[in-house]
């Protein structure tokens, strides 16, 4: 039977692409909680789309098109992953490599902080080459430290790619795979890891996100879990990796890692969706964790 190409490898990445309109509609948002800072999103959508996202009866007939819960778990998740790359930027870390960057802008919105990391991107070609064509299309200054390689992670080395492009071994590196693991296969995620441990020197932190691998069994367990995993099929975008519940620990010291803040999604509520009086205001998809580690 001939193997079903996926749409990543032939078209700009359908997720990609939701979640840099998750983003750029969270920027409109006048409620705290919602509300995140990637001005760049809006300037990386198609023009047609902006009044969508800035009318506010629009903007939400678009978000409550999201599987439950997926929308507040983005913009969750955005605002996490923005505070450990501006830690990183601010310590001087010696290198950002973010894996299936898609329209991330952290590069571009965080340039003010950064006076020594260089950043490299990772993307599957189409999926780079449009964001590259936008930022150009709109004027976006890109700046000088941030390098992109086009890969596809299931067919080409890593190891190879980072070498070919300057991205230096035994360096204090931070490593971003936001919205990546659960469309690897197995053996994608134990060679990814393989060269983090292999690239990360003293110092290095990991972050990723990961769905539990009862979800994969379509268990139902969770919150928004049924909505979710249709819409990625449906998009054929299907995932094929998870981590059963309570086996984070020795995934990661599988790998010589060592957790350092790990959010499910009742963490996730807590910390980003309180409002003053300790209330919280809305509810995550149940399904993905986030997970910050540092190499052993």
């Amino acid at each position: 039977m001939e193997k079903t190409e996926k749409r990543i490898e032939s078209k700009i990445s359908r997720t990609a692409e939701m979640t840099c309109m998750t983003r750029a509609a969270s920027f409109n948002e006048k409620t705290p909680q919602y509300k995140s800072n990637d001005y760049i999103a809006p300037m990386l959508l198609p023009k047609f789309f902006i009044p969508i996202i800035k009318i506010g009866t629009l903007r939400k007939f678009f978000t409550n098109r999201f599987p439950s819960g997926m929308y507040e778990y983005v913009i969750a998740r955005t605002k996490f992953i923005d505070s450990i790359f501006q830690k990183a930027v601010t310590n001087k870390f010696d290198q950002v490599l973010i894996f299936g960057a898609g329209f991330d802008s952290r590069g571009i919105r965080f340039a003010d902080l950064n006076k020594k990391t260089n950043i490299f991107e990772l993307d599957a070609p189409v999926t780079q080459e449009a964001k590259i064509s936008q930022l150009k299309k709109r004027g976006i200054k890109i700046n000088p430290n941030i390098t992109f390689i086009s890969i596809d992670f299931n067919k080409e080395s890593l190891e190879d790619k980072l070498i070919e492009f300057g991205f230096n071994a035994n360096k204090r590196s931070l490593f971003i795979l936001e919205g990546l693991t659960m469309y690897l296969n197995p053996e994608a995620i134990d060679s990814t890891f393989h060269v983090i441990d292999q690239f990360a020197g003293t110092g290095s932190e990991v972050v990723f996100d990961y769905v539990y691998s009862s979800v994969l069994r379509g268990e139902n367990l969770y919150y928004g879990e049924f909505e979710v995993l249709k819409q990625v099929n449906d998009a054929n975008e299907p995932w094929s990796f998870g981590i059963e519940k309570g086996e984070l620990e020795p995934f990661l010291k599988d790998r010589n890692l060592k957790l350092i803040h790990g959010l499910n999604s009742k963490d996730l509520e807590n910390e980003f969706f309180k409002d003053e009086q300790e209330n919280i205001v809305a509810k995550v998809n149940g399904t993905h964790c986030i997970t910050h580690a540092k190499k052993l």
